[in-house]
């Protein structure tokens, strides 16, 4: 019986980016400064072909430190790049990390614990967000209801435990060898359309309250419009494509909107339009006040504002719900009209398994390799 025990597994880091010169080294620099035994950590960063200095930082990066190779990813995309990763990756665990985050230093522990811990095929933390600027703080506050568009118990508020998508977070290397890489068609909405495929094949995802990660929501409303379209169209191109949708809240903006819409251009014959969005204002101006207040008591949104504050808040959050939901709702519609009429089902490539991997299968395919 041996003494010694046995090593850490290998983890990987996937990053993908593209053009993110102000904050590419912040998030390489969070990969570096894992508590992780350094000797049993690779950070993969597949690059876009950036056109700024982006690629500059990374070969300086990567010659500072062996354990950062800068890969590259003609394709430009992110899913693509998140590709390239995982086709060159050592590691036993897949730990994917996301520009414009910010990372505890146990971020990567914690994941493979939980990993450990539960069994699960996939692990993440709460998405907990945080703004630099005001509109950023009042965006943040707005994901803290249950108004807010996304995976409601993967929020902040939620103490843990099975769902069924993670945000970021770690990934067994075998689940990509049985089940395949992410989707090369899918421009964003990539890892709940993977945890999809995960829970199909009998998988589980789970959420730790002890990983965490911070985000930063976008800075303008055009930008979050922009965004929340976007994950609109692809969640209908992931409805489409599974036939089936995952959770409920993801067509409620569609939904709403559909419904919204068909009462306005039937207006001349009845006031239920006016009701309905009379309706709208008063729930959405009630949970903007709820979430201000619960935010603002221990994170002032508007700090220089003074008695101000809590008041311009509100009406930030309070139109930021109806970006949010007629953005989302329009991408949905648009997504279904779209990929119901061109649908894009390639097949998904799988993972090989690592030298060592194969070796332990059979020792002699190593040699002939």
């Amino acid at each position: 019986m041996s003494l010694h025990p046995p090593p850490a597994p290998r983890v990987s880091i996937a990053v993908s980016c593209r053009d993110e010169e102000a904050s590419i080294e912040q998030t390489i620099r969070a990969a570096q400064a894992q508590d992780w035994p350094s000797d049993r950590i690779e950070i993969l960063v597949a690059d876009g072909m950036s056109i700024d200095a982006t690629r500059e930082i990374l070969a300086r990066l990567a010659e500072e430190d062996a354990r950062v190779r800068l890969i590259d990813n003609p394709a430009r995309g992110k899913t693509a790049g998140l590709n390239e990763c995982l086709r060159r990756a050592q590691g036993d665990v897949i730990v994917r990390m996301d520009v414009r985050a910010e990372y505890a230093p146990d971020f990567v522990s914690q994941c493979v614990q939980a990993l450990d811990r539960t069994g699960a095929d996939t692990i993440g933390g709460p998405a907990r967000s945080r703004g630099r600027t005001f509109f950023q703080r009042c965006v943040a506050a707005a994901m803290e209801s249950p108004l807010a568009i996304g995976g409601a118990r993967c929020l902040e508020a939620f103490d843990g435990g099975w769902v069924e998508n993670v945000w970021t977070g770690a990934f067994r290397r075998e689940i990509f060898e049985r089940i395949g890489l992410f989707d090369p068609n899918a421009t964003t909405n990539e890892d709940e359309e993977l945890n999809q495929r995960v829970s199909d094949a009998g998988g589980r995802a789970y959420v730790s309250r002890d990983i965490v990660v911070h985000y930063y929501p976008r800075e303008s409303a055009r930008a979050l419009a922009k965004q929340y379209f976007r994950y609109g169209q692809e969640r209908a191109r992931t409805m489409l494509k599974h036939r089936k949708l995952v959770g409920w809240r993801p067509a409620l903006p569609f939904v709403w909107l559909a419904g919204e819409l068909a009462l306005l251009a039937t207006s001349p014959w009845h006031p239920l339009g006016a009701w309905s969005l009379g309706a709208y204002a008063l729930a959405t101006g009630a949970e903007a006040v709820r979430v201000v207040r619960k935010t603002h008591a221990s994170h002032p949104i508007a700090p220089d504002a003074g008695i101000l504050g809590a008041p311009l808040a509100v009406a930030a959050v309070w139109g930021i719900f109806p970006v949010l939901h007629v953005s989302h709702g329009a991408g949905f519609a648009a997504g279904l009209a779209r990929h119901a009429l061109r649908p894009e089902w390639l097949a998904v490539e799988r993972l090989s398994p690592t030298p060592v991997d194969r070796a332990a299968q059979d020792p002699s395919a190593i040699a002939s390799s």
